[in-house]
């Protein structure tokens, strides 16, 4: 099928009437799914401002590439970033690691994600939020290998039979933790990195139905300024915009007593500068919001702040417990301390896996309320050190590593609060309301980077969003 009639096609599929931006990239496409394919190194970046109309874009190329005898897989780096895409297109939608890897142990006892193997054949890999992709991901203990996720997702497609990459992303958001860019979104380093041929395009104007919003019109007042690299004031245009309210903390318990009341508390979040922050909060909205007593409760929502390989079957669909999952609690069974920790016995329903079934599961009292983002690598080491010291008359250390392995302590899930989260646990989803706390904020502290983290967290909202306690300057 030629260039011209590919395009077509995708015009046909959007609802809407196009921006000069929009049907340019239905060019792009075309010549992306038609001569750019042909080649085994192609790869297609789409990059965007919030408010351009990617997803928009993205539905509509779903919605064509049957036609072309093409087959899509949709993957985003989080549970709740891959609903998000189920929402906007429809179809199924799997985190990267989750469908890319698979556990297995290793002679040393270590538990390793091992590449599974791709059986798709002429399909297309979407990969929304891709500015979230680390190049390499960390160490996660001494019972687990590290690997680098970018290499691995391209060596899984280029596996497949003639499949090929999309990756969707917006270059303003935070970049992966430790880095000041994101790899998966820049065109020089996977080109030197990985010897792709790239096609690109960039949408930059905002859709008129976007216009209406506070959230994307300020959000867009943001990333131009990041665009610029220089930090003015005022930031934030409010205006009678219906979608965006500057509050004081005089006016936050109501506001937060007003999104809170309703049944669905998971569509509301506040985000932090710091998790030293978001642990006041989250005290707060339990005590004095939701009215919960106890160190946890059921009917609390918490987040899992470290991937988790130990508790799901092999057989769950989910594959594992990933960084990043939201849960809530559905019964409290029993409280205990050992080896120097807290750990709590509970069941625990996946907010983002409604056909997960209920799992009953320990979980890490220590990391609920510590201002680290999970366990530090000294505790890490601590707990293995204590739960190895159980299995000391066994003569070698494979085997004790291997008992510490199958030790439901050790494998405890590391959990945080989900009613406040720093910017970085938010990256990827987004919520109906949204609390966005200024914080401690010096002049110091205002640079680009402070500009890249504000435009992360607009971007989480969609319906409402609440700057809370911001300074006078940041107004027009």
């Amino acid at each position: 099928m030629d260039v011209n009639r590919v395009r077509s096609m995708l015009l046909h599929e959007f609802p809407y009437a196009t921006t000069p931006g929009q049907e340019q990239l239905m060019g792009e496409l075309a010549v992306f799914l038609t001569i750019s394919w042909k080649r085994s190194n192609a790869i297609f970046l789409l990059k965007g401002y919030a408010g351009t109309g990617k997803t928009t874009v993205v539905k509509a190329l779903v919605n064509v590439l049957p036609a072309l005898g093409k087959r899509t897989v949709l993957m985003a780096p989080t549970g709740r970033a891959a609903k998000v895409m189920v929402g906007y297109t429809g179809k199924q939608a799997h985190t990267i690691h989750r469908k890319i890897y698979l556990a297995w142990t290793n002679k040393e006892g270590q538990i390793e994600m091992k590449l599974q193997k791709n059986l798709h054949r002429h399909t297309l890999f979407i990969v929304d939020e891709a500015s979230m992709i680390q190049h390499a991901m960390p160490v996660e203990g001494q019972l687990f290998a590290s690997r680098n996720l970018l290499d691995d997702l391209f060596a899984y497609v280029q596996s497949g039979e003639n499949c090929r990459l999309l990756f969707i992303g917006d270059a303003a958001q935070l970049p992966p933790v430790g880095l000041d860019y994101s790899p998966a979104l820049d065109p020089s380093f996977l080109k030197n990195g990985y010897d792709l041929e790239i096609d690109s395009f960039e949408l930059t104007e905002v859709v008129r139905q976007s216009q209406e919003s506070g959230i994307l019109v300020n959000a867009t007042r943001i990333r131009e300024k990041i665009m610029k690299q220089e930090v003015k004031f005022p930031l934030f245009k409010l205006q009678s915009f219906p979608d965006i309210f500057r509050i004081t903390g005089a006016e936050l318990e109501e506001a937060l007593n007003q999104a809170y009341s309703g049944s669905e508390r998971e569509n509301n979040v506040v985000v932090c500068r710091s998790n030293k922050r978001a642990n006041i909060f989250n005290r707060e909205i339990r005590r004095r919001i939701l009215y919960l007593d106890g160190e946890i409760t059921t009917g609390d929502y918490l987040m899992v702040v470290k991937n988790n390989y130990f508790w799901l079957p092999l057989e769950s669909s989910a594959g594992f417990i990933a960084n990043g999952d939201i849960v809530e609690i559905t019964r409290i069974r029993k409280f205990e301390e050992l080896y120097g920790f807290r750990f709590a016995d509970i069941t625990i329903r996946f907010i983002d896996y409604p056909d997960e079934q209920e799992l009953d599961v320990k979980i890490l009292l220590d990391t609920l309320t510590s201002e680290s983002a999970a366990l530090t690598q000294p505790d890490n080491n601590r707990l293995f050190q204590t739960v190895m010291e159980d299995f000391a008359d066994l003569p070698s250390r494979r085997e004790r590593v291997e008992k510490v392995k199958a030790s439901p302590h050790f494998n405890a899930l590391q959990v945080k609060f989900a009613y406040a989260l720093t910017c970085h646990k938010t990256q990827g989803g987004q919520w109906d309301t949204v609390f966005i706390d200024q914080g401690y904020l010096t002049d110091k502290m205002l640079n680009v980077e402070y500009l890249r983290w504000l435009y992360t967290a607009v971007t989480r909202a969609t319906k409402k969003m609440f700057l809370v306690n911001f300074q006078e300057r940041f107004f027009g």
